[in-house]
């Protein structure tokens, strides 16, 4: 398989971070250790950066975050049996916090690379060959992880 791009592992950043690619004419491939049920199914953490919103709104995923998602405009910070509400927006030229399950953020993502044919690999613990000009890899414990040569080798996930 040829792609010019391999972003290791389909959860929110990766996914985002394909569908990206997609719209920049970048061919990618995501690939990911477990199945897509899985992937669906794990909970994570649900308060979204305005930068994350506007990223994807940009890639054609917000529907369904614009109808649910709720701004927050405050932090509450609690101490000593106090609390503090610190505006986010008039700190910050008008930017919020978004509440919104990363859960559905990833399946958002899912349904548009799987409407737009994007390639999505689940189950990727076979040995593969890979060729391609730029390795990505989107893993919860290590973040974004670059190489830039052009690798072409048997991947093991």
């Amino acid at each position: 398989m040829r792609k010019q791009v391999v972003i290791v592992g389909a959860g929110p950043a990766g996914l985002l971070l394909g569908r990206l690619l997609d719209l920049g004419g970048i061919d990618n491939v995501v690939l990911e250790r477990q199945t897509q049920e899985y992937v669906l199914a794990r909970i994570r953490a649900g308060i979204l950066e305005q930068t994350t919103v506007d990223l994807i709104h940009r890639a054609g995923a917000g529907d369904r975050l614009s109808a649910e998602g709720i701004p927050h405009h405050a932090v509450n910070l609690a101490f000593d049996y106090k609390s503090v509400a610190i505006g986010l927006s008039e700190h910050t030229n008008g930017k919020v916090v978004t509440a919104y399950g990363q859960t559905e953020v990833t399946r958002d993502l899912c349904e548009v690379r799987d409407k737009a044919g994007s390639a999505t690999v689940y189950e990727a613990a076979e040995v593969a060959r890979l060729n391609c000009e730029l390795w990505l890899f989107c893993v919860s414990f290590t973040g974004f992880l670059l190489s830039n040569h052009s690798i072409n080798l048997m991947l093991q996930l």
